[in-house]
Formats: structure tokens, sequence, C-alpha cells
């Protein structure tokens, strides 16, 4: 139930891709409006991710987490009966807020809320919802859109959402308890503001930049966001020491394992969020599939995913971090191998042909990402499992859409100039470079080997 938050917000980040076209159609929207509807959701979710999981700390994470689902299932409900492009941008910009409202309090929950025993179970049902989250939204998006639900067209993969929340909320109110950390008594004001801001005006250049051909508005919010975040680590330090209550521990990156798990995060989330787009484009553009088809196509992906998500912890119960290595380099094999499959089989390649490199990623990225996850919030005191799991979802969030951002700039560059199987080549070049860097960190890790439990200096119950 809880992890149905993280399925929809997962799911919401890549539907719209495959959906885009019949968008843009039924609403008689241009490019630039188009790109707005997709690109709302990600400039709140990003924005609103650290405050969130602090208002969880404050207020309660089960009441975070309801009210987070309550305006995710009412934004959705707004965006499938949008009868405007305006509307459904609204619509997409309040889902954001909702995710950043819901989703900090699942890694939060996961982590206080199971014993020291029950917890690798926990994070590795998380991983695999991560993957099935994820690619759902290419399969789920085409499925949705072939079927044509009541001649509604693209709306039910929004609609999808209402159903769903409305249960998970019915069953949160039922059967979780209440948590929040001990320490948190006030909300920082000016943290929120700083750091909201910052955030958003370095994301909205990353989805919106390349379209525009990087203007000169894009580098001055870069500028500005960088200042911005700047601005509000030093006053955050400064809090602290005056003895305030920083919206964001930076006690936090003291520790290493948590910096180089975040490092991981940054390489992996960047390329998947950025071979999830190139292959939908390769597909459906190039190869000509139908959106169906290329939502299919990722399906085995999925599968492994989950799959290796679920096996990942009697792996770590033997190997320790060396399996978030070895995940790393076999996804890193598996984007050889698509290379490989790319450049031989060009416009012409096939379900068949791709489904066993699909699988090596999936496998790959379900050993990584459930493993890494619990590997940086088991590295910080149970107290700070509100902020840490807001830094961490921040990470992700950034990263999905950096990679999205840079990636896609060399790919449509790339296509324009020389073609589509020259710009996949480009595309998973950067992909290699990027899940390589994630590899080195692997390195750094920790290499206990002990499967994922108690979180460093705090004992079970250290919070309520």
């Amino acid at each position: 139930m809880v992890l149905s938050a993280t399925f929809m917000s997962l799911f919401d980040v890549f539907v719209v891709n495959v959906a885009a076209p019949s968008v843009q159609h039924d609403l008689h929207a241009s490019s630039a409006t188009l790109e707005l509807i997709v690109a709302a959701y990600s400039f709140t979710y990003a924005a609103g991710l650290v405050t969130g999981a602090r208002l969880g700390d404050l207020v309660g994470r089960r009441r975070m987490f309801v009210v987070g689902l309550g305006l995710f299932a009412a934004a959705s409900f707004l965006c499938g009966t949008a009868p405007t492009s305006a509307a459904l941008i609204a619509g997409r910009l309040a889902q954001g807020l909702g995710a950043a409202a819901m989703v900090p309090q699942v890694l939060a929950m996961l982590t206080v809320g199971f014993p020291p025993a029950e917890r690798p179970r926990a994070f590795s049902l998380f991983g695999a919802t991560v993957g099935l989250g994820t690619v759902s939204g290419q399969v789920l998006g085409g499925v949705l859109l072939h079927l044509n639900i009541l001649g509604l067209g693209w709306r039910p993969i929004f609609l999808v959402n209402v159903p769903i929340g409305i249960a998970a909320i019915v069953a949160a109110y039922r059967l979780l308890p209440e948590s929040r950390a001990r320490s948190a008594d006030r909300l920082d004001p000016l943290g929120v503001v700083l750091l909201s801001t910052g955030i958003g005006a370095i994301t909205a250049p990353l989805v919106l930049g390349r379209s525009q051909h990087w203007p000169v508005w894009t580098w001055a919010s870069f500028l500005a966001g960088a200042l911005l975040v700047t601005t509000f680590l030093w006053w955050e330090r400064r809090l602290g020491e005056q003895g305030g209550h920083p919206l964001l521990p930076l006690g936090l990156f003291r520790h290493r394992a948590f910096n180089v798990g975040l490092l991981v995060n940054l390489g992996f989330f960047s390329f998947f969020g950025s071979v999830l787009l190139t292959l939908t484009v390769f597909l459906q553009e190039g190869v000509h599939d139908s959106p169906l088809t290329a939502g299919l196509t990722f399906a085995p992906l999925g599968v492994a995913f989950a799959a290796s998500s679920l096996a990942g912890r009697r792996l770590q119960a033997r190997w320790g971090t060396n399996v978030i290595t070895a995940g790393t380099a076999i996804a890193l094999l598996g984007i050889i191998g698509l290379t490989l499959v790319v450049s031989e089989a060009g416009l012409s390649a096939s379900a068949i042909e791709l489904s066993p490199v699909l699988v090596l990623i999936g496998i790959g990225s379900g050993l990584v990402v459930p493993l890494i996850v619990a590997g940086v919030l088991q590295s910080v005191p149970g107290t700070s499992a509100g902020a840490a799991s807001g830094v961490l979802t921040t990470t992700q969030q950034f990263s999905i859409t950096l990679g999205i951002s840079a990636v896609g700039t060399l790919f449509f560059a790339r296509l324009a100039s020389a073609g589509m199987v020259a710009a996949m080549q480009a595309g998973l070049l950067a992909d290699l470079g990027l899940v390589g860097l994630a590899l080195v960190m692997t390195l750094l890790l920790p290499r206990p080997p002990a499967a994922v439990g108690v979180p460093q200096g705090a004992p079970a119950g250290a919070e309520s």
C-alpha cells in the first residue's frame, strides 16, 4: 500500500512521453506548451521533496503521506479531465507537489517502521516497485493508449491514479501507525524558500533548455539556482550553529556511505532516465513501432528489474556491497550489448534482438537500486531518516531530469546531423560514461559483508 505512492510517482514521470503526441493533437497544443505539460511535474516534484520530507518529520509521516496521496489523486483527476492545455499544466504542477509530499514518507516509514530483520525484504520490495513503476510508464502507457478506453484516448493514463490513490488513503488510515522525528518541532521557512527556488531554478532550464536551444535565460537560471543553493547551505550551517532547527541537517554529509551512495544514484538514475527517453524515440520514430509495441519492448527490463530486486537482499547477505558493484557492472554490460545491437541491426532492430540486453540492464538495475537506497539510509542516524529520504529522492528525481536533458541534447543534436542510429550510439556512449562513473563510485562504498538492517548509530526504536 505504501509502495503504491512510489509506483504512481515514477509512472507519471515517464508515461506522458508515450502519450505526448496524442495530448498535443487532442488539446491543439504547440510544441512549447507540450514541453511545459511534460516538464511541470518534474519541476514541482524535485523542488518540494526535501520540504516534504521535513514536514513528515514535523507533523507526522502518515499524515503527510495521506495529504500527498490526496493531492496527487485530485491532481490526476484534474489532468484526466483537463479541457485545455493550461488546465493540464496546472494539474501536472499539483501532481508534482503531491508526489513531493508523499514519496519521502515512503522511505522514512520503511526505515523506522520495520524491525531490523524485516528491512531487507522491505527495501527489496521498494526496489521492485521502482523498476515496475519506471518501466510501466512505457508499457502501460502504450497499452492504455492502444485500448482507448471509452474513447477517452490519453486521459486514462492520469485517471488510473484516482482509484489507486483513494484505496491507498483508506488503507493508510487503517493500517499505518503515525511516526515523526522527536527532534523536529518547527519548520525553517527561509530554508524552504531558498532550497525550493534554488532547485526550481536549476530544474527549469534542464527540462526546457534543450528544445529552446539554450537561450540566455537558461544560463542565468542555472547561475541563480547555484547562488540560491549556496546561500541555503550557508543559512543551514548558521542556523545549526545557533541551535536552531535547519530544514536539512548538514551532519548528514559527514557520512561517507551517504555521500558515495548519492553519487552512485546520480550516475545510475541519470542513465536510467536518459536510456528510457532515447530508446523510446528510437523505437517509435526510427524503427516505427507503435506506442504499444515500443512499450512492450521494455517489459523484459521491468520483469528482470523486479526479480533481481527481490533476489538482491539474499545475495547481499553473503557478499555485502560487492553486490552493488556487480549489479552496476552487469548494467554496464547491458549498455554495451545494446550499443552493439543498435549498431548491427540499425533501424531493423526487433524486440527479440533487444530483449536479452534489456534483461541484462534490468538485472543490474534491480541489484543496484534497492541496495544503494538502503545503504544510503542505513548510513545515517534513525532520527535523520526523513531528511535523508528527502535528499535521496531529490537526488534521484534531479538525476533523471539531468540525464534526460544532457543525454537528450546530445541525442537530438546527432539526430539532426547524422541520423537516428548515430544519435542512439551517441546517447548510449554517454550512458556508458554515467554508469562507468557509478561503477567507480561503488568501489568507494564500505564493504561489510552484512545485509541491510539497522541504521548505523540508530538502534531500533530510535523514533516513535
